[in-house]
């Protein structure tokens, strides 16, 4: 399906009927990585899983910037007025979900995976390769990863959904970074994941589906081990 939003054509995949769930995918990737997700969830919810601008089937852009792309999650939301909504963004979804999260009432619920508010945040080895790939071979995922984002610590605290911040233990996400985003947003509940990578357990995994239906569940406030 598509859905035209500030003058771009967003493709989007929905499945499944009950609460509004969407997914945000990372720098590079599209709405396929949540397959096994959607699989383990659609009974429970509808899921809307989008290819950003610049993505996937989505239109191509001669360059990418969050707040551009948080502006296209902002209108998608209207457009299809869907409400009281789970937001789930991994990576560069994780920094759309929270700058949209900060202009909006429409989401009650937010996941936020593997998610940076500054580049430097990347751990060296991780920034140093994706600064010698874009000498190399220049394009606008990289340079989207290696300019933004700046988030300052006093902008989250705008956030009221109610928010779970999720890392593996072996991210490229410098561990300071993803407690200071969990500490920033009030009530935020973190969970790091032993043994985990950036992306283990999001791209086509299940085990996203789990912690969202654990949090999501009863909206109880859940506890988790960290």
């Amino acid at each position: 399906m598509d859905a035209f939003v500030n003058g771009i054509r967003l493709f989007y995949e929905q499945t499944g009927e009950g609460r509004p769930l969407v997914f945000l995918h990372g720098n590079g990737e599209d709405h396929t990585i949540f397959e096994e997700a959607v699989e383990a969830l659609f009974p429970q919810f509808a899921c809307y899983c989008l290819d950003s601008r610049g993505h996937g089937w989505s239109d191509e852009v001669e360059e990418l910037h969050y707040r551009d792309m948080a502006d296209d999650l902002l209108a998608f939301l209207e457009e299809l007025d869907l409400r009281d909504a789970v937001l789930c963004g991994f990576s560069d979804g994780g920094i759309v979900s929270l700058l949209a999260a900060m202009e909006t009432d429409r989401i009650s619920d937010l996941i936020v995976c593997g998610a940076n508010t500054r580049p430097r945040a990347l751990k060296r080895k991780a920034y140093l390769d994706i600064l010698f790939d874009h000498r190399r071979n220049p394009n606008i995922y990289n340079a989207l990863l290696l300019r933004e984002p700046h988030i300052p610590a006093e902008d989250l605290q705008r956030i009221r959904a109610r928010t779970l911040v999720v890392a593996g233990s072996r991210d490229i996400i410098r561990g300071n970074n993803t407690r200071l985003i969990a500490g920033s947003i009030p009530g935020a509940e973190l969970l790091i994941l032993p043994g985990e990578d950036h992306g283990s357990y999001i791209s086509h995994s299940d085990r996203i589906a789990h912690i969202i239906m654990a949090f999501c569940a009863s909206g109880k406030e859940p506890t988790w081990t960290v």
